[in-house]
């Protein structure tokens, strides 16, 4: 994830480094932070994050537990302590709602079913990276079907960019580590109710209603409840940085979606937002525009990058967008679908040096 260098802070103190709330390390408590909802961390460690928050929606029946973190022992160990401290089990679990195709957001699934007859609930366009290695995304450099994820030959090939670089999938050791953890890499939930956007969903006694909000995941769920005006918003709005909206396995435009689901945001009321990482926050208009700024301030700095005339690689432009500490894949699919967005506008035009996409200002 990218960093948007605001934050809700008091404007007198800017000067002090600004504290990356989505970073902490996962917190033991479990607090109530709206009418039926609690709100827990478990631990992740991914860059730029340090927890992801589980949030447990009551209702006579029981829970609906939203984003159920991580595969592997230390999660599954968490999520139990955080149930039990709440005065529930595993069992009470009748719903696992999955905001997105992300492994911090799903991955704890896998052992709930194998405990429960919990319902899926994901946007109808859920579909991990695994429902679709036969995707022409998926082949290799040498254009062949990566093999099975847990083969060792899986680490030894390399995904084919759009943009032509090569691009490693996950090592076949931190796979099998993962595995022996009690996890599986390549496990995809199935869904048993996929909701389109405005779809109505009973969740802690209330009507919520699906918002689908496109561009950091295809498939990307947020849940409104406007008794409460309440929105739960996943990975789509957090406080304190801006989410990853890559090139790389991503609709057309992803970037035009990212930012048109933002815009979207501006017509709720909320009181209260329930991020998947950070802590809750208000003014979700507010923040919305604050990302959307973000975005384009890196627009019209790769316009300025391209001001030379001279076509350059995807690389080259993500060597001067971003620090040297966050050079590498992520920081490479964000920097295309950004470029691409400035082709699609017509801003930017492409071309090809020895099978590498390049991009340059229109010829006068």
């Amino acid at each position: 994830m990218s960093n948007s260098g605001n934050s809700h802070s008091d404007p007198t103190a800017q000067a002090a480094p600004t504290v990356r709330q989505e970073k902490t390390r996962a917190s033991t408590e479990v607090t109530e932070v709206g009418p039926g909802i609690l709100r827990s961390q478990l631990p992740i460690d991914l860059p730029g994050l340090g927890h992801v928050n589980c949030y447990f929606l009551e209702d006579q029946n029981g829970l609906a537990v939203v984003d159920p973190g991580l595969p592997g022992e230390a999660s599954w160990d968490a999520l139990q302590q955080r149930l039990g401290q709440a005065g529930y089990t595993v069992q009470n679990i009748h719903t696992v709602v999955i905001t997105h195709s992300h492994h911090d957001h799903f991955g704890g699934t896998a052992r709930i079913l194998d405990a429960t007859q919990a319902e899926v609930l994901t946007h109808e366009r859920f579909a991990t990276m695994w429902d679709n290695l036969d995707e022409p995304e998926f082949l290799d450099m040498d254009g062949n079907p990566l093999p099975d994820p847990e083969s060792v030959a899986w680490d030894q090939r390399q995904l084919k960019t759009p943009w032509g670089t090569g691009r490693k999938p996950p090592p076949a050791r931190i796979m099998r580590q993962i595995e022996s953890d009690g996890g599986d890499m390549g496990y995809s939930p199935t869904p048993t109710i996929r909701v389109a956007d405005r779809d109505p969903v009973r969740l802690a006694g209330r009507d919520w209603f699906a918002v689908h909000t496109p561009g950091h995941t295809a498939d990307h769920l947020c849940l409104w409840d406007p008794e409460r005006q309440i929105m739960l918003s996943g990975d789509h709005v957090l406080p304190t940085i801006t989410p990853h909206v890559g090139g790389m396995f991503q609709d057309v435009d992803p970037l035009h979606q990212f930012l048109t689901s933002q815009e979207r945001m501006k017509d709720f009321d909320a009181t209260i937002v329930l991020p998947a990482h950070g802590h809750p926050f208000g003014d979700l208009g507010g923040r919305a525009q604050e990302i959307v700024e973000h975005h384009q301030e890196r627009l019209d700095e790769l316009l300025t990058l391209a001001g030379s005339g001279e076509h350059a690689t995807v690389p080259d432009y993500m060597r001067e967008l971003f620090k040297e500490r966050s050079w590498g894949s992520m920081a490479e699919s964000e920097t295309f679908s950004h470029l691409d967005y400035l082709r699609r506008k017509g801003q930017l035009v492409a071309g090809d040096a020895s099978g590498l996409m390049t991009f340059a200002l229109p010829s006068s």
